[in-house]
């Protein structure tokens, strides 16, 4: 019996990448947005800087990896918001299936409610943020497409986010990423960019070193509500 696939994406190539443990804890490393070294890729995977760099070699092979050098040293990070919404969605899958690899803690909280997905804020604030722009016709869902809405440019202009601006860039205003732990949908695109910017240069919350969770202060929390959930 032939089981090779006939037409369509290679997902089992992609599938094969991901699978294999180690590259899967360096990828998800990625996730804070943050390049890496590969001595520190392979503290985060557990294996030795020659493993690491085979693993490494084949993810950069296999497109989901970029590389950029700085003096003595190269720094990886993913190849860009497409890789980050896969690995996302992955996430999802397994939480929802299990069995979780660590006893659910303090850390955990913090990641559900508010975390870096790869460039844009993602948890429980993030999901009810998007509820909250589609509820005021901000944002217009139409299937899985998120678009800006009519009311969505006056109002991102007046918290000092141009809306309309998009650069060189071809990627999406808006665009829809399955949140891992809350399972429904936040937003990213570079609005999702602009917004998690903001709210880190306002000082309303700040990345915790060397993780993905982003901590809100009292004040922060307030103004965050204020501003994007009232």
């Amino acid at each position: 019996m032939d089981n090779t696939m006939k037409d369509g994406p290679d997902i089992a190539r992609v599938a094969n990448l991901v699978g294999d443990p180690a590259r899967a804890n360096m990828l998800t490393a990625l996730m804070t947005g943050s390049a890496l070294t590969a001595s520190e890729l392979a503290a985060e995977a557990g294996v030795s800087l020659p493993t690491a760099s085979s693993h490494l070699a084949k993810l950069m092979d296999g497109g989901l990896l970029t590389v950029a050098s700085e003096g003595r040293h190269r720094y990886y990070g993913l190849a860009g918001p497409q890789v980050a919404g896969m690995i996302e969605a992955i996430m999802g899958v397994a939480a929802s299936l299990g069995p979780r690899r660590v006893r659910p803690g303090p850390h955990e909280k913090t990641m559900r409610e508010a975390r870096v997905c790869y460039d844009h804020l993602a948890g429980e604030h993030a999901v009810k943020m998007l509820d909250g722009f589609i509820a005021r016709e901000f944002l217009v869902r139409e299937g899985k497409e998120l678009s800006l809405g009519k009311h969505g440019a006056a109002y991102f202009a007046a918290i000092g986010i141009d809306a309309h601006d998009t650069g060189k860039s071809r990627r999406p205003a808006c665009r829809d990423c399955l949140d891992w732990s809350v399972r429904r949908s936040h937003l990213a695109g570079r609005l999702g960019a602009a917004i998690l910017d903001k709210i880190l240069a306002e000082k309303w919350a700040r990345r915790e070193k060397n993780s993905r969770v982003v901590t809100f202060s009292p004040k922060g929390k307030m103004e965050f509500e204020k501003t994007f959930l009232s």
